[in-house]
């Protein structure tokens, strides 16, 4: 009996159902359409954070960098030999200084490593190359800064990480350089599931192996390979110093911070760092432990600045981060601003339809139906309503998320920095500050995945709504008497 009557009631009443269920079905679909939005936005920001921090890490520690000593003027130096006669003198030197911040001991990776929570941790090194190439002629070139260079070889505090492109101060003669900087990071060849090549895969030639811990082997990322046309099997000098590329690395995400891989000890041997890195990667036994995992590293190691992902999500800027910002502040209010008003129209068009069918209920609690059952059907015909605008909704949002997974806008994200050297500082970065500026800023494109659970929430809410507005219906009709249809007819 509730069954047919159900079906000719809600055929009996195809506009109201309708209005009812479309009111519901925006909501809901705005409801899905965020939701989507913001997890397609999480997706992105990971992206962004995986390229920097590599895949499977929790967080990093590392070290402020101190400021420079008086008269420093932390500034690469060059020197170059032009006592030569020939007409046309051409020479290279290279400058390695450690990147971030500053120089920490090796054995502070073992000592994190032994921390409550900590899985598993690996330290790096990160570097930055400054290459001049220099063409002189009849006379002597020096660079400007002073102090000179040893052959490019830099101490791990030597610089403020930066890159300084300073004119050579040219005497009796003339001068033509070039002067180009790239980023290197010295990785743990024994376990490479953490740290700065774990965000990219090796997509021509291999990746390091155990045994080559101290290898003049290389590993350099697909975008410096095609821009110095380098291919696997050929040599990259560097301070001097040949390394054989045994492979090429794409990144996951759409961009590398670090354009050249070697073995730890090779890196700490080319900025004279023996034992020491500058960042150290964490992995968390728990996801849930990372607040306390970060505390105890801070009061067992003291000197040491931890940073978690969500302080480097909080660097994030650009149009990711303000989109990101739209989507769970103002969408969210707005979506729930909408479901309130469709659930409340949802009400008053219920109770406004029982309102037209006294003569209705009347009748039938005069044959003898109970306030209960009146009520029973009225909600009935309200959950029915909601389901039929819950599924409206799920098939908008859907078509709203493919909409904009298909579309793809660009977003871009520009990496900040943390205090004390973490974040970007404390992780592989390029080269001096214009070019470090450049590399920081991703493009990522948008997407909007819809999840079950998402799917399980509109659902929810339609049938929410559905109940709501057969409460305030079934209130409605079970006030009805007898009488009222009696006076209806009247």
């Amino acid at each position: 009996m509730f069954g047919i009557y159900l079906k000719r009631e809600l055929g009996r009443r195809k506009k109201a159902a309708l209005v009812i269920a479309l009111g519901l079905a925006l909501g809901i679909a705005l409801v899905i359409t965020v939701n989507s939005v913001s997890a397609g936005m999480t997706q992105a920001q990971d992206k962004v954070l995986k390229s920097l921090y590599g895949l499977g890490t929790d967080m990093t520690v590392t070290k402020a960098r101190s400021a420079p000593t008086s008269g420093s003027s932390g500034r690469p130096n060059f020197r170059f030999d032009a006592n030569s006669n020939d007409s046309d003198d051409t020479q290279s030197s290279d400058r390695v200084m450690t990147q971030g911040g500053q120089a920490l001991a090796s054995s502070v990776v073992t000592k994190v490593s032994r921390q409550s929570g900590v899985a598993s941790a690996v330290g790096a090194l990160t570097l930055n190359v400054t290459k001049v190439d220099g063409s002189f002629t009849q006379g002597k070139a020096q660079s400007s800064g002073g102090n000179t260079g040893n052959g490019g070889q830099g101490g791990p505090g030597g610089g403020s990480g930066g890159t300084s492109t300073a004119a050579p101060q040219v005497q009796g003669g003339g001068a033509n350089f070039d002067v180009n900087s790239y980023s290197v990071a010295g990785v743990d060849v024994t376990d490479q599931t953490l740290g700065p090549l774990a965000g990219s895969k090796i997509t021509i030639g291999k990746t390091f192996t155990a045994a080559q811990t101290d290898a003049k082997v290389a590993v350099v990322s697909k975008a410096y390979a095609k821009e110095n046309s380098l291919k696997v099997g050929k040599t990259l000098k560097i301070s001097g110093t040949k390394y054989t590329i045994i492979g090429i690395a794409t990144p996951d995400s759409s961009e590398s911070t670090t354009d050249v891989y070697l073995p730890l000890k090779q890196a700490q041997t080319l900025a004279d760092a023996k034992n020491q890195v500058t960042t150290i990667y964490v992995k968390a036994t728990d996801s849930q432990q990372i607040d306390s995992v970060k505390s105890a590293i801070q009061k067992n190691i003291s000197g040491t600045t931890v940073t978690t992902s969500a302080d480097l999500a909080e660097t994030v800027s650009g149009s990711l981060s303000t989109a990101s910002n739209l989507a769970t502040s103002v969408g969210k209010w707005l979506s729930i601003a909408v479901l309130v008003a469709a659930f409340l129209v949802a009400a008053l068009l219920t109770s406004s339809a029982v309102s037209r069918r006294v003569r209705e209920f009347g009748t039938l609690k005069a044959l003898g139906w109970p306030s209960r059952r009146v009520t029973r059907q009225v909600v009935g015909e309200s959950i029915v309503n909601g389901l039929l605008g819950g599924a409206l909704g799920i098939g908008l949002g859907l078509a709203a998320a493919y909409t904009v997974t298909a579309i793809s806008p660009k977003l871009t994200a520009q990496l900040g920095s943390t205090g004390g050297g973490g974040g970007m500082g404390g992780g592989p970065g390029g080269g001096g500050p214009g070019q470090q500026a450049t590399r920081n800023t991703m493009e990522i494109a948008l997407s909007a995945p819809v999840s079950m659970t998402t799917i399980a929430l509109a659902v929810g809410l339609a049938v929410t709504g559905g109940l709501i507005a057969g409460a305030m219906g079934g209130w409605r009709a079970s006030r009805m008497r007898p009488a009222d249809a009696l006076r209806s007819v009247s």
